[in-house]
Order: structure tokens, then sequence, then C-alpha cells
């Protein structure tokens, strides 16, 4: 369900009796009310009520956050709605811990590894578990079974687990069918269990920092101990790793042999906890720095090699030059690692190679004498050239991939070979993170000096807080009569006020003191602002961050010639984006005329796009597929006098 992204409206803060109403409800759908005491003293009463609170904070804490999501569901896209629960425990990351569809409330994975045992869990082969990890329903076959959990039963939610891993949720769903009292598996068909949410979809990747989503562990004790009798004398298990989906759109373990009959594969099953322990406790081995480096470098060759036998009659084999940074990454690169697991997807990052960016990896491609490479600005690079006749990619031996759907291949990239380099614009799907951060000018520089943060050269305005913070209590400066003041210092007062005093700041000089708050924004408007805005798996190494704010994409409404109206954009390179492709593309979309100019306010190789007619709507679309957010566009509608 949750293959695509949700629109995830504004967050806001669960209020107390929303959160424990919401947390009751979950205790109550879910049969989790802790264990009552036969006593009624007012000692038992107590614990009582502490235990329930502990559950309920378990279960959604105490910083709860919720927001309205839509999504689309099924083969006809229908618009489903709902509620996620975003929250974090001890300090963690926040995370959607719960979600709400069609009035019925699902656990995500990341509550299911910190509350063990809430949901009863179902096995299935780790071949099987990759299929539903791309949005596959569980077949009747693929249960590994009988004995099944007596709460699995029709209508039920359930959780499912890996045989490799069986104490270690990896999806949600809903049992389609009375599971707990099937007797056997073998030669059944039809759908077992609905998936709803799964490790590796849009769910378990969201987060409020923008990363990616958390690795599931490697073993869940509480889990194992609840699991252990009903996963006992279980014999179901795949070896060949080669099935397709069943004839209903799930996951089947029937195969097919050459005479048309049918078969099950089997193993010898876990018939104990120990057998179960030692399933537990094996690991897929780490990837080093060298096979992680070997495997960028073939996956290249892979992409180039797959152009030359794909497009052997078209110029330069299809391939549109100059190739940016991150056209080769998504594909030449990205489509070709061998990542079949949600481990290795995770292993084979660039950041993890010994080159840590895209800019180097060309470099070194350059010095192997496979590519022509030429420095733009930006301090990004661009291949202008390949050389097609090199026996490094005539002779290449294509290794397996990935299949398309499942999650690793999804997450590396498998499904866009050749969307964006057939349009041109490498720009379309790019993930963009914009950046406001702060240089020290040289008269704050002594707070740094004096403070036990880490030096740097740029800082968030959260890590210049944070400085201050320390430097303001190694010196002990927080005012005794009144925490929220900051007693002044000489280095305080000659770094923050020494220069181009006001009446002001003679006052709060001679007062001696500022509220902290004040104090901090005070700190950070004597650094340079300077920004910084990074696509796809770049960070702030890769790219000098700029001077000045972050800026914007301006899309200007204006009437021309009478009454005709023309809409207008700039500011397009700041973020990524050729003009050039953009205007193609509008050009079709509004079924109106284009054309693309240089930008006089904007400097040096600053293109502007004007579109006939007003536009804006179509510009946003536009603009939203490349990665720009709302918050970075500006709409100035000059037809009628007034900005929105």
């Amino acid at each position: 369900m949750f293959k695509k992204k949700p629109q995830i409206k504004t967050l806001s803060p669960l209020r107390s009796s929303d959160r424990r109403r919401t947390a009751d409800r979950i205790i109550t759908e879910y049969k989790l009310e802790p264990r009552q005491l036969d006593s009624e003293g007012a000692e038992d009463k107590t614990a009582s009520t502490e235990s329930r609170t502990a559950l309920r904070s378990s279960l959604l804490p105490d910083n709860a956050l919720s927001a309205k999501f839509t999504t689309t569901s099924g083969p006809n896209l229908k618009e489903v709605q709902g509620t996620v629960y975003i929250g974090s425990h001890e300090g963690g990351e926040q995370r959607i811990l719960w979600f709400t569809i069609e009035n019925q409330i699902y656990p995500t994975v990341y509550t299911l590894w910190r509350n063990l045992g809430i949901l009863p869990l179902l096995h299935t082969p780790s071949v099987v578990v990759h299929k539903l990890q791309g949005g596959a329903d569980l077949m009747t076959p693929g249960l590994a079974g009988p004995p099944f959990p007596a709460g699995a039963t029709k209508g039920a939610v359930v959780a499912i687990a890996s045989l490799d891993t069986p104490s270690v949720p990896v999806a949600v769903g809903v049992c389609e069918i009375d599971v707990s009292a099937l007797k056997e598996t073998r030669g059944a068909k039809g759908h077992a269990v609905k998936t709803v949410h799964w490790s590796g979809d849009e769910l378990w990747d969201w987060s409020t920092s923008g990363k990616s989503g958390a690795i599931a562990p490697e073993s869940l004790q509480g889990w194992l101990d609840a699991v252990v009798e009903d996963v006992q004398n279980m014999s179901l298990g795949i070896e060949d790793d080669d099935h397709e989906d069943g004839d209903e759109g799930g996951v089947s373990l029937i195969e097919g042999n050459e005479n048309g009959n049918t078969k099950r594969s089997t193993s010898s099953g876990l018939s104990n906890k120990a057998d179960l322990a030692e399933v537990v406790d094996v690991e897929e081995a780490d990837l080093t720095e060298a096979e992680i480096n070997g495997a960028f470098k073939q996956a290249f060759i892979y992409g180039v090699h797959h152009h030359l036998e794909t497009n052997p009659d078209q110029p330069k084999h299809g391939i549109n030059f100059p190739l940016s940074q991150s056209s080769v990454m998504s594909n030449l690169v990205l489509p070709f690692l061998p990542a079949f697991t949600p481990k290795q997807t995770e292993a084979l990052q660039i950041k993890k190679t010994s080159w840590k960016n895209i800019r180097k990896f060309i470099k070194f491609l350059e010095k192997q004498k496979l590519v022509l490479a030429k420095e733009r600005t930006g301090n990004e690079v661009d291949i202008l050239d390949i050389d097609f006749e090199d026996a490094t990619f005539k002779d290449f031996q294509p290794y397996k991939l990935p299949k398309k759907g499942t999650t690793s291949s999804s997450a590396i990239g498998t499904a866009n070979i050749t969307d964006s380099g057939a349009s041109g614009d490498d720009a379309i799907g790019q993930r963009l993170k914009v950046i406001q951060l702060y240089k020290p000018e040289r008269g704050v520089l002594t707070i740094f000096k004096n403070s036990d943060s880490a030096k740097k050269t740029y800082y968030t305005s959260s890590e210049l807080r944070t400085t201050l913070t320390t430097y303001i209590d190694s010196q002990n400066l927080v005012s005794t009569s009144n925490k929220r003041l900051v007693m002044l210092d000489p280095i305080l007062s000659n770094a923050l006020f020494a220069s181009n005093q006001t009446n002001i700041d003679a006052e709060i000089l001679a007062r001696g003191s500022l509220p902290r708050d004040a104090l901090n924004e005070r700190f950070i408007t004597a650094c340079s602002p300077h920004h910084a805005i990074l696509r796809n798996d770049q960070d702030t190494s890769d790219m000098k961050p700029r001077s000045g704010i972050i800026p914007k994409i301006e899309i200007i409404l204006e009437t021309r010639g009478g009454n005709k109206t023309a809409t207008r954009v700039h500011g397009l390179e700041d973020y990524h984006i050729r003009a050039q492709p953009l205007a193609d593309e509008l050009r079709k979309t509004c079924a109106g005329s284009t054309s693309v100019e240089a930008w006089k306010a904007g400097g040096k190789d600053k293109m502007e796009v004007m579109v006939q007619g007003p536009q804006k709507d179509a510009v946003v679309k536009a603009l939203e597929k490349r990665g720009v957010d709302k918050r970075w566009i500006d709409v100035v509608d000059k037809t009628k006098g007034k900005k929105k």
C-alpha cells in the first residue's frame, strides 16, 4: 500500500488526553490489558495504574505527533485517507509508529521492534519476504506451518517474519482467511494475508530529519520466546529464489515442473529451540570497502555495456552528453548494483566507497581512461564522452541483478534505467535537501575558541545555540536569580556588542545581562549566512556552501502585449534544474509556446523560462517532479498587483 510516498499533512502535537485515548484504544483492540491483580488494595491499584501508564508510553510516547495523510491503493489507484502517529523513544529518531486506515489502527515495524509479542507472528521463507517487500500479498502456500498462532483469525492484524530471522517482524498484514485453523498448506490456493506495511516501504523510510529507514534488528529475544512453541516442527523452506508470483497476484511457494505438475519445496525445518536460535544467529557478511568499490565500478561498466547492447545503432548508443553527476548515478550506476537484500542495499552507497562521492568516482573513471570528464560550476564534474570501444565495456559479462519490484531494486533504482536519460533531464526524480548554514565572523571566533564544541567552518543554527550554551555553562554565566538571563562577560560583550553599537546595545551593556533567547539570536545574526542545496546522496563535503540565505525559485505571472498573460520562471540552477528540458516539458504540458533566455538579474549562466499563459500550477507541478518543495517557491502575480 505504501510503495509510493503518502502525502502527509502538517504534523501537530498529540494532546495528552488524545494520546491516552488513542493508546487505550490500541490496548483494547489488541488485547494488551496489563495483568489484573486480585487484591484491591491501594498499593495494588497504584501498581496497576503505573503499569498501564508505562504500557501507554511504550505504545505511544509522550512526544507523539499526528497528521492526516492520503495515498493510493490497488490497481485502480483508489484514494485512501488516514492518520499517522509519530514519536520516538529515549531520544531516538522520530518515526511513524502507528497509522489508521478505514477506522483500523495498525502498528509499524518500529512499534513491533519495541513492543514484543503484541501481534500473532506468522513466518515465511526469506525469498517470499523479499516479494512481500515489493508489495505482494502472502499466499496460503507461502505460510510456514502449521501450527499457527491462535490469534491469526480472519480479519486479525498479524506480523510476518522470515524463517531466517524468525524473531524479527518485517511486515504487517490482515488475515483474509482463518490461518489459525489451517491444518495443511500443501496444495492450498488463495490469499492468506493482505500486506499493508513492510520494512522498506515509504512509512518505514519516513522521518522528520529525512534520514532513511532504520535497519531491522538481528534478533529480538522477546519475540523469540513468544514464537518458539508456534514454529516448532515447521517444515517449509525454499532454496531456489527464481519464483514467479502466483496466479492471483500474491506470492506462492508452488513450483511447476516440466510436465506441468506442481511440487512443493521442502526443507528439514525447525524442530526445536536450539535450531531456531541457530537460524536467528545466521548473519550476512559485511561488505568491505574494496568490495563496495568493485561493485560501483562494475555497475558503471554494466551500465555502459547495457547501452552498447540495447542501442547499437543510435548515436552515442542512446546516451545524451554531457552527463551530469546525478545522471551518471541514476542511469549508469544505481540500476546495475547487485543489491539483493536490504543489508546489501544499505552497504552499496557511494559514501561508503573510498571515493566518498560521485565526483571523485568520475575522476577515478577518467584516470582509468574510460571516460572524458570536465569540471563545471558548483564543484561538479560532467562526463563529456565514453570510450565505447574499450574492451572493458565490449567484453563485459553481465551478472544477475535484483528483479524489478523488490525492495532492494526499487531502493537502488532499477526501475529508472532509461527514464531520465531518454528525456535528457536528470533532475526528474531527484531528492533535494536544503540546509541553512552560518559561518562565524572574526568577531565571534573568540567564543568558539573558549568553547569545548567541535571546530568547523560552517554551523547550523542549532549547532550555534549548542556552542553558545556550552560556553555559557563553562563560564558559569547563568544568572542565579533568573535562569533565563545570561550575564555578559568581556568576551560576549566584545564579540556581540563591540561594533556598530546602538542605544539599545549600550543599555544592554550597562545592564550586564540578556535573556538567553535574545542572546542566541544575536549570536546567529553575528555569523555570515550560507546555504547548501544538496541532491540525492550528496552531503556538505561534496559541495562548498554558498553565501547568503536560501534562494527561492520565483514564478512571475504578468501581462504582456495588452491582455495576454505569460509566466516566467527563474532561479532554477540553484536547485540543479536545467532550463531547456523544463521548457520542453512545459511546452507539451501547457500546449503553448515556451522560450529560454538569459536571466539578466541572475548573473552568469542563470536562465529564465517563459511560458505562454497563466501556468503557475503546471510550473509548480513540474518543479515538484524535480524535488522542489513548495516552501522553496515564490509566486508573484503581477496581473493583480500583489504577491500570493
